[in-house]
């Protein structure tokens, strides 16, 4: 018999939420600076400039912007460390949120590092490129410990069939490289966070349509996860259909940009979406799983 899940707080399901959502946030935020060129509105870092931690009267409105998005890294730690309190105390009894709640707490740490070096090297496009993709994954992380919230902890088996498991892992494997290539193609193109700032080096034009590529092969494979569920009542229904959503948004956001000259507000929004995408993809992932029934031997099942 599966042991009862440990007692989950009402406070830590309030800071878990509080946790993705401030997650998804310093994506946009961090969107914003990049998009209104503020992306050394604070030269220097930690400070905002050699003799100032804050910015001062002689700097402009980007130095708020940049400074605004650094602030967004204290709020997002302050509440990492909320949660990673709220559940020491159920840390024997629920690993799984112990380990995710302490991925969380170091990736925000190695995020403040990386956007210092971001600074350092005058936004480097590939360091970049690094910042946002290490963003996506904690944002999918804070997803997987609100999905592991009511999770029965011990050893667990496939809910679904091996070869739709395995399309699922194909379809995430897809999807990582979809972002890969849409970071590259940003890092080609206009938006570089300031005007003295280089870009990549490739040809922005083409990496649009080498970008579309895996997205449509991306959208094709959703579906089938999405069919597939339906017709033998999958548990991955529900995160599958709303990652179906989810793709025909960014899809429709990404050939209005390409059509009208990737004005910043959609191009944020394209950042955004991306990030809801990994995590949903994550939870489609999450669900492939079930605990071991009572019936079952545990030898028989994959362990957690």
């Amino acid at each position: 018999m599966n042991p009862a899940p440990a007692p989950i707080s009402r406070l830590l399901r309030v800071f878990a939420w509080l946790s993705f959502l401030a997650q998804t946030t310093i994506i946009a935020t961090g969107g914003a600076v990049r998009l209104t060129g503020s992306g050394l509105g604070c030269p220097t870092w930690p400070t905002c400039t050699p003799e100032s931690l804050v910015p001062t009267e002689e700097l402009t409105y980007h130095s708020l912007i940049e400074f605004g998005n650094r602030m967004m890294t204290g709020v997002v730690g302050i509440i990492a460390l909320i949660v990673f309190v709220l559940v020491w105390r159920i840390r024997r009894e629920r690993r799984d949120l112990f380990v995710l709640a302490f991925i969380v707490g170091a990736g925000i740490v190695a995020q403040a590092i990386v956007g210092g070096i971001t600074v350092w090297t005058g936004l480097n496009p590939f360091i970049v490129g690094f910042h946002y993709v290490s963003s996506i994954v904690l944002v999918c992380v804070t997803a997987a410990f609100l999905a592991r919230l009511d999770a029965v902890p011990g050893p667990r088996e496939l809910a679904v069939p091996g070869w739709y498991a395995g399309l699922a892992h194909a379809t995430t494997a897809v999807l990582a490289l979809t972002i890969a290539f849409g970071i590259l193609t940003t890092g080609a193109g206009p938006h570089s966070g300031d005007a003295a700032a280089g870009r990549n080096g490739f040809d922005a034009e083409l990496l649009e349509h080498v970008h579309a590529w895996p997205g449509y092969a991306l959208f094709a494979l959703t579906v089938v996860l999405a069919v597939a569920a339906w017709r033998l009542k999958l548990p991955t229904l529900g995160w599958a259909a709303t990652l179906l959503g989810v793709e025909l948004v960014q899809i429709a956001v990404g050939l209005i940009q390409a059509r009208n000259g990737l004005p910043p507000i959609l191009v944020g929004i394209h950042m955004v979406l991306a990030a809801l995408a990994a995590a949903t993809m994550t939870l489609v992932v999450l669900r492939l799983k079930r605990p071991v029934t009572a019936d079952v031997p545990a030898e028989a099942s994959v362990p957690a």
